[in-house]
């Protein structure tokens, strides 16, 4: 077992269930809240496309590594 002690910092991918060829990456420290708040169009990115899924996501240690993951995605 695994146990990860202080802040997570987490790069995800999201698809649109409404546009299939619309996907988002993003940065986020707490992932749930993160896609809820997506899917209730508080992002101008992705409020025309919604529904979101999330597709997947890395999780990270360091916040800084997860930021330059983002931006190489």
């Amino acid at each position: 077992m695994i146990i990860l002690v202080g802040n997570m910092f987490y790069v995800y991918h999201l698809q649109s269930l409404s546009a299939l060829n619309e996907r988002y990456i993003g940065f986020t420290e707490d992932l749930k809240n993160r896609l809820a708040s997506h899917n209730r169009g508080e992002s101008t990115h992705t409020r025309k496309h919604l529904p979101w899924e999330l597709v997947g996501y890395h999780a990270f240690r360091d916040r800084q590594t997860a930021i330059e993951f983002e931006s190489y995605l």
